[in-house]
């Protein structure tokens, strides 16, 4: 199969580079950057383009992507609802081609939200903390806004916060469309790195899961590098191709 990547100068890129490179079924043909011309892509023949960009690059990248028939792949967060709806509208389930959008290729992570969604209606609160580099440009994560949506999904009942005096503003995170807390920390040293917490009366849960080098979301990737093609539409979410969704 032979690729491309958009966003190969990154620290993400240059690793999905290493990856395809190394896989027996992959032959990395293009490496571009943000403000690079798109049009090399199609000169190498990459049938697949992976995008670790940003949000206001990556969608028009698909659909360029789209207008010359190369499946992609996106691993650029924050992408919005009306972004989604225009991936649809590119990348229609009638169609040829396949856009698979992930949030988290870590499969640990996927499972984690997996876990949380399964947990959620046995509990009456809960809350998530994610924790990414100093470099990240988004907040929440969407790993973050996914599992509290999972969450709410799964169970539409949560407690009340007991907070009535917010002493710095703040303090409490922000909250989801379903009531679920979430506090981001950004720091320098970190990866991505997610816990969630859910109590209920006498006991806690807490599911976490850490990436501690970029290396932990290459499986995933390739994955959805190899499965793209056989998903004709819009996939969001690596647990399709897991079997969990």
């Amino acid at each position: 199969m032979k690729v491309g990547v958009i966003g190969a100068a990154g620290r993400m890129g240059a690793t999905v580079c290493g990856a395809v490179s190394d896989a027996d079924d992959m032959s990395l043909v293009a490496g571009i950057d943000v403000d690079d011309d798109r049009q090399a892509l199609a000169a190498a023949g990459a049938e697949v383009a992976v995008d670790f960009t940003v949000p206001s690059a990556a969608v028009g990248n698909a659909l360029w992507c789209a207008e010359h028939s190369i499946h992609c792949v996106i691993g650029t967060t924050g992408l919005s609802a009306d972004d989604l709806a225009a991936l649809r509208d590119a990348y229609p389930a009638s169609g040829p081609l396949g856009c698979v959008v992930a949030p988290n290729f870590a499969i640990g992570a996927v499972l984690m939200m997996h876990f949380a969604a399964l947990a959620a209606p046995w509990f009456e609160t809960a809350e998530i903390i994610e924790l990414h580099h100093d470099n990240k440009v988004d907040a929440p994560s969407g790993t973050a806004m996914l599992t509290a949506e999972r969450m709410t999904s799964a169970s539409a009942e949560w407690g009340a916060d007991p907070t009535k005096v917010e002493v710095v503003a703040g303090a409490r995170g922000g909250v989801s469309a379903g009531g679920v807390h979430i506090h981001s920390l950004r720091l320098r040293g970190l990866v991505a790195h997610q816990e969630v917490i859910l109590g209920t009366t006498g006991q806690t849960l807490t599911i976490r899961h850490d990436s501690m080098d970029r290396a932990s979301f290459m499986p995933g990737v390739l994955l959805a590098v190899r499965s793209v093609a056989g998903r004709p539409g819009l996939t969001v979410g690596l647990e399709h191709l897991l079997g969990l969704a």
